[in-house]
């Protein structure tokens, strides 16, 4: 059985065949996102908001509030003992 004609191939034809190929080529793959590590005793600058009864709690005893909700959300979160 013979094969059928080809049709002649035009002009759009091969630059659309370039085009598949270059972009299959110079396409860049998406790299992973790379897990951050926790340092030990760094720390990060964030806003956060929170109740303002919650805030007047922690800062009743004075300096150091902010080391006192760091260490209920370490609580929390079951970071510590």
């Amino acid at each position: 059985m013979a094969s059928p004609p080809r049709r002649p191939r035009t002009l759009s034809d091969a630059k659309t065949e370039a085009e598949a190929a270059f972009k299959s080529i110079t396409a860049k793959k998406a790299e992973p996102v790379p897990q951050k590590t926790a340092v030990p005793g760094v720390k990060e600058l964030v806003s956060l908001r929170i109740d303002q009864d919650v805030l007047e709690r922690f800062q009743e005893d004075g300096p150091g509030w902010q080391d006192r909700i760091n260490a209920a959300l370490r609580k929390a979160a079951g970071l510590t003992d």
